[in-house]
């Protein structure tokens, strides 16, 4: 997910959406036309972003989509600036001296939405709401760490108690965080929005709260028109570094991206995130230096779904095959027009701990790609399919991805496109997906951790391929329990080296973000996990 805007995500995590594919065209002076957008009031920028998988709750959200949205209404304790560092936003200070009890200071004065202070109890009683079982969030397991999570989250039945024991209130701007055991690089993992606090009101009625939120971010929420768009407008009152210099947001839904670069062109929209693989080609000239073109800390890839009849107990020879079996360099360089980097890791330059694992496994090797899929056993029927969402601007690459394959290996490959985003998305939560999906990881935090632990771990919520090794998991213990975050970076590296030899997904490229903006407004530049930063963007007049 978004990855330090509050992380994933942004998040989380958070699982990228690239942006749906463009014919579209048209001359780069139309963008001339700005303010004339429909319905956008004066001061606010739009923004390209589609219809949120779930309800705008931080902890229900660990898709880029909700992300964004997310991340303008709610301010969690610290965040990450352009090249990864920790700046402290809500939070004065978050301390340690042995890793595994955590003191945090707030900075005085702050308030919600409503009005309301932002208190320790307010981040105490929001951190136990979302870990409780019973709530069903996403984003439960981000708090496994913490001591007496077990006991609000248990692996079967009814939670044992309502609060983590590890979770206790000094004064109303202090609060400490005991670990279950020494986590050195938990600071990090603080910056994702899933921590962020919540007002009392949510708890009058959590059903109404995610259609409405009322947060403590840089801006206020006003109103969502479900799949059309949502609109924020910017909080006067906002005390964190990342004020708002515009008067507002409208996050706009577009059907494909063709017609999300239509209208940046006639400068009926100011932001693009991604543009599609059939206007690559032509949107630098379009737009000139208007135009983005910004590597990224994340990784797309394909993950096997292993409940699947394709997958289940399926040799990690047979996907290491598969991997051999497609032409990175190739698609990268015509269907992607050179805009991403075949990976050789599973995880991103910008993230420390990212290494080059010196595999032929992510070489493009026709005859020992065919050789592999043989030794391993084969595959079931000999047919895989790669599920991705239509309005994401992966047909074509899916499709080059597919025919290498089949051209390579003697597996057949098929498309199986879903309509949008959301639908990929449910698909995956409900364990329907035939035999592998387009998986897109951005850095939540900017450490090797995050894309081993929340994506390979056998809880991990965002492992929806089900991956689940004992091995691995052992690996990841190791490098969580390690004595200083250095060991930690490094046990993950030694971790990431067996997630090689298990394959519990395929690296294919790294991403950028290529996308860009119209006339009508400045200052567009994007953070290290590829989200624009919306705050810093200005109208031009």
């Amino acid at each position: 997910m978004r990855g330090a805007k509050s992380a994933k995500w942004v998040a989380g995590a958070a699982i990228i959406a690239l942006a749906a594919t463009a014919c579209g065209g048209g001359d780069s002076d139309d963008s001339s036309k700005a303010s004339k957008e429909k319905g956008k009031p004066a001061g606010y920028v739009s923004i390209d972003v589609g219809e949120p998988q779930k309800p705008l709750i931080p902890a229900d959200t660990n898709e880029s989509l909700g992300s964004y949205v997310i991340q303008s209404i709610f301010t969690q304790l610290l965040d990450f600036d352009a090249d990864g560092n920790i700046v402290y936003t809500n939070a004065e200070s978050v301390k340690s001296t042995d890793n595994k009890t955590w003191t945090v200071k707030l900075k005085a004065g702050w308030k919600f939405h409503d009005g309301t202070p932002v208190t320790s109890e307010s981040y105490i009683k929001a951190w136990n709401w979302y870990a409780n079982v019973k709530n069903a969030q996403q984003n439960a397991f981000w708090f496994e760490d913490i001591k007496g999570y077990e006991d609000v989250h248990p692996e079967k039945g009814d939670p044992k108690a309502t609060e983590m024991s590890g979770l206790k209130a000094v004064d109303d701007t202090t609060f400490t965080i005991e670990l279950n055991k020494p986590v050195p690089y938990y600071e990090y993992k603080l910056g994702y929005t899933t921590f962020a606090p919540l007002p009392e009101v949510f708890y009058k009625d959590t059903k109404a709260f995610g259609q409405a939120p009322v947060g403590n971010g840089p801006y206020v929420f006003e109103k969502w028109d479900h799949k059309k768009l949502i609109q924020v407008k910017a909080n006067p009152d906002y005390q964190g570094p990342n004020k708002a210099k515009n008067k507002g947001v409208l996050f706009k839904n577009y059907a494909t991206v063709e017609a999300a670069y239509q209208d940046l062109l006639s400068g009926n929209l100011d932001m693009i995130r991604q543009v599609g693989p059939k206007d690559l080609p032509k949107y630098k000239a379009d737009l000139g230096d208007r135009a983005i073109d910004e590597p990224y800390a994340a990784i797309q890839s394909l993950v096997p779904t292993f409940y699947s009849k394709t997958f289940k107990d399926i040799d990690p020879k047979v996907l290491q095959g598969l991997s051999m079996g497609i032409d990175r360099d190739t698609i990268t360089k015509t269907v992607l027009n050179g805009t991403r980097k075949p990976a050789t890791s599973f995880t991103p330059p910008g993230v420390a701990g990212n290494q080059d694992l010196g595999t032929d496994v992510f070489k493009f090797d026709p005859a020992k790609a065919k050789q592999l899929v043989k030794e391993g056993g084969g595959v079931p029927e000999n047919k895989i399919w790669i599920q991705y969402n239509a309005d994401g601007g992966h047909k074509e690459w899916v499709t080059a991805v597919c025919e290498s394959i089949r051209n390579s290996t003697g597996v057949d490959c098929v498309p199986d496109a879903k309509p949008d985003f959301q639908t990929d998305l449910e698909a995956r939560d409900n364990d329907q997906v035939k035999s592998m999906y387009r998986g897109g990881w951005v850095a939540d935090y900017p450490l090797n951790v995050n894309f081993m632990r929340e994506l390979y771990g056998s809880t991990a919520e965002a492992n929806n391929g089900r991956f689940s090794d004992k091995e691995v998991d052992a690996a990841f213990k190791k490098g969580d329990n390690a004595a200083s975050l250095d060991e930690s970076i490094k046990a993950y590296q030694d971790a990431e080296k067996l997630v090689l030899e298990k394959m519990p997904a395929i690296p294919l490229w790294e991403y950028k973000t290529n996308g860009g903006y119209s006339k009508s407004v400045d200052n567009v530049t994007t953070d290290f996990h590829g989200d624009y930063n919306i705050t810093e963007v200005t109208v031009t007049k």
